[in-house]
């Protein structure tokens, strides 16, 4: 509290010599008798050591001198009242300074401090100070620490003891010595002169609240002490702490001028409290534009449980932003995974349920789920304990009937699951330093909008984002690094995965991900792949790649343009449907390859680098363009850019609709890939029917279904040299692979020409 805030205020009470009229002696109210015309009351008009005074015989057991004025009382202001007093003759008594709190409309405010340290007086003659210091906070040398209700006081000397001594009072004294508690004159108001205690016991809440409320555009300062606050408590001017809080979990501290985790970490004084009473009054508030972890690096020894730590909400679908900062995880036996196996019971009846399921309580939302027929990246959403049932994330391909699963729950640094429903939330610029001992964030089962940028995911133990739900609706993946934990691992013995999808519309743009098995699982359509680079090789020449990306749904409707796919597969599958055959359904479809560098390095000559993988039969391709992509194998040709994993069902190439492969480069690979192709056929002998060989330039070694053109190149001519200008008839579909086409013409004839065939037909 500033002096000036008493500057103008006539402190000082009246001397003596002035009338003792407004001299009490009760307790200084105004109905109390004053000391004017009392019998054993006289002034001394000089005294040698106090000049004029008062003189009175103490007949009383406590004689009061009170000032009836009302001296005010103001939160941060601290007053010190002195009284000089000396003995004649008779009994020697004890002085104190004496004082009555008031409060608005003359109350007396009750539960409060109104004597100072008593003084025995032992000799006569000897002059004695008595003095105390009353003020609203509780500090050091403050004898009555009135807090912010009293308003006002009367303040006096009391003597006490035994009676019949003759005792001279020096006029009373009244001044402010509020500077003795300022390190120097500054623009903030300070919690303890609100009432603060900072014992960690007392509830400091609504002392916080008052020197919010009284700092008017000023700071508020914390000092050194623990500060329990058992409420809610929102400070609106900015506050700077040299002390720390402590509050219920369920409680929270907001500070709406200076909200940061620097901020917050001066407050509680742990970065990992910090941050979750942070995250607490942010998804509490609308008012905040970021929470801005300053750039602080938050180490962890457990997950952070985002809900828990909020409390108080199941959904959240404000614009949030988390950034700039840094989570550091250190071993820890709260890192391993939990790890159950119950028999369980499936139907493609209802292909998201696993049912009658044994030990059902062991088994944690979020868990991966790995068993027969089961396909990557499939988890537990939910789990009703009551019911013995599962909800899955995807259903499963051949699981029908009852068999034991395994559930795997990895525990993450960031964990969202606990929300019902998250949208609209950013994590930017955040370095998840994971050290191969927490997973990275797992999503809210629900919610759209997630988004991740410019962050860093650093050797997750398992997997770096995972949804086990829809939570990755139209999530964004922007400018991230991926960094795998078994970057020095063979491909084949690699287990970590960095994301996967199970909801439609992602954005994945211009991120960088190193050997993982696959950098992503992707269920559902509509997503986006920009300016991304995977790498998924190691030093094995001649080893197996595994797949970059997997898409698991036959009509994905996505496209992929700019990326650098090293070493590695983009794996389309069918693995998360519940009926696998083809039924009545869309097929293979909807995807654009465009514009992508392909690059694989000391590969067999069997690897692909696009590949379908049907899990049931009947299915085909009818929609795919890849174009203007480079393709490039190093130490050693690859055979083809495409192919059909057929181990579990075959593609029917005989079905392929609306296929283009065109404008493509491709090096050290022995088979380029071209839809529709335009092969030359030579007949150097007269014949009727000519037969053209596709060679194995059809994507996915396809079949001749349909020809779009022939163009003679020169003359066509019969045995005797004469011009042929009929045009042949032509048989699709021909030859044992079915794979050539056969030109009929209307007489022998010999020549060249060019035919351009599609593995497709449009409709």
């Amino acid at each position: 509290m500033n002096k000036a805030i008493t500057d103008g205020l006539d402190l000082m009470p009246p001397p003596f010599s002035a009338g003792l009229d407004v001299w009490s002696q009760g307790n200084g109210t105004p109905p109390t008798a004053t000391w004017n015309g009392a019998p054993n009351a006289v002034l001394v008009p000089s005294d040698a050591d106090f000049g004029s005074c008062l003189e009175i015989q103490k007949v009383n057991n406590t004689t009061r001198i009170r000032y009836k004025g009302e001296t005010p009382i103001l939160p941060g202001c601290y007053l010190r009242i002195t009284a000089r007093v000396k003995v004649l003759s008779g009994a020697l008594p004890d002085a104190r300074i004496g004082a009555w709190a008031g409060a608005a409309g003359g109350a007396s405010v009750g539960g409060i401090v109104e004597d100072g340290p008593l003084v025995s007086i032992d000799s006569f003659g000897e002059v004695y100070e008595i003095s105390a210091i009353v003020g609203s906070g509780s500090r050091g040398g403050v004898d009555m620490a009135w807090g912010t209700t009293p308003i006002y006081g009367h303040f006096g000397l009391d003597l006490s003891g035994p009676n019949g001594g003759l005792i001279r009072i020096d006029d009373i004294r009244i001044e402010d010595v509020t500077t003795v508690y300022l390190r120097k004159m500054m623009d903030w108001v300070d919690v303890k002169d609100y009432g603060a205690r900072g014992d960690g016991v007392t509830d400091d809440s609504a002392a916080f609240i008052a020197a919010d409320a009284a700092a008017n555009g000023r700071r508020v300062l914390v000092p050194e002490g623990l500060y329990f606050l058992a409420e809610h408590v929102t400070m609106t001017a900015e506050t700077r702490f040299e002390g720390t809080v402590t509050m219920p979990d369920n409680k929270r501290l907001s500070l709406t001028r200076n909200f940061n985790l620097n901020a917050y970490f001066d407050a509680f004084g742990d970065e990992v409290l910090a941050f979750k009473k942070a995250v607490q009054t942010y998804l509490n508030f609308s008012d905040h534009d970021v929470l801005d972890l300053s750039g602080r690096s938050i180490s962890l020894t457990e997950p952070i449980d985002i809900h828990a730590a909020v409390g108080n909400k199941d959904t959240s679908t404000i614009r949030r932003v988390i950034r700039n900062g840094q989570f550091n995880c250190a071993p820890s036996p709260a890192w391993d995974t939990v790890e159950a196996s119950s028999a369980a019971s499936y139907t493609v009846n209802t292909p998201f349920e696993l049912f009658d399921v044994e030990n059902i309580a062991q088994i944690q939302p979020g868990s991966l789920v790995e068993g027969e027929g089961v396909g990557r990246e499939v988890y537990v959403r939910d789990v009703n304990v009551g019911a013995r049932r599962l909800t899955l994330s995807q259903p499963l391909y051949d699981a029908e009937g009852t068999q034991t699963y395994t559930f795997r729950k990895f525990q993450y640094a960031l964990d969202f699951s606990g929300f019902s429903r998250l949208a609209k939330f950013t994590l930017q610029n955040i370095d998840l330093r994971l050290n191969e001992n927490a997973s990275g964030i797992l999503l809210a089962p629900d919610g759209d909008v997630f988004a991740v940028e410019e962050c860093d995911f650093t050797k997750p133990k398992d997997r770096a984002i995972t949804s086990h739900g829809v939570g990755c609706q139209n999530l964004h993946v922007d400018r991230c690094q991926f960094l795998s934990p078994e970057i020095d691992e063979d491909v084949i013995d690699r287990t970590s995965i960095g994301i996967n999808i199970n909801a439609n519309d992602a954005k994945i743009r211009d991120n960088r991900a190193v050997r993982f098995k696959h950098f992503m699982v992707v269920h559902g359509a509509g997503h986006i792949f920009t300016g991304n680079h995977w790498f998924q090789g190691d030093g094995t020449l001649g080893g197996p790649r595994t797949a970059g990306i997997v898409l698991t749904n036959l009509n994905v409707k996505t496209t992929f343009t700019g990326n650098y796919l090293d070493n590695s597969t983009l794996e389309w599958t069918n693995e998360h449907d519940a009926t696998p055959d083809f039924g009545v359904e869309l097929s293979f479809g909807g995807l654009t390859i465009t514009g992508n560098i392909f690059t694989v390095n000391g590969a067999g000559p069997w690897f692909r680098f696009i590949q379908i993988k049907p899990y049931g039969a009947g299915h085909f391709i009818q929609g795919l363009s890849v174009s203007d992509n480079v393709f490039k194998s190093i130490n050693g040709e690859i055979d083809r850019v495409e192919g059909v994993d057929a181990s579990i069902a075959p593609l029917d190439v005989g079905r392929t609709r609306n296929v283009t492969f065109d404008a493509n480069a491709y090096n050290a690979i022995t088979r380029i890939t071209v839809n529709p192709v335009t092969l030359p056929l030579e007949q150097n002998t007269e014949a009727q029917q000519w037969v053209l060989d596709t060679d194995g330039y059809l994507p996915f070694e396809g079949r001749a279904r349909f020809v779009t053109g022939v163009i003679a190149e020169g003359n066509i001519t019969d045995d005797t040299g004469r011009l042929v200008y009929a045009m042949p008839t032509m048989n699709f579909n021909h030859g044992p692979e079915r794979d050539q086409v056969r030109l009929n013409w209307p007489e022998p004839c010999k020549g060249t020409v060019h035919v351009t065939v599609r593995a497709d037909r449009p409709v």
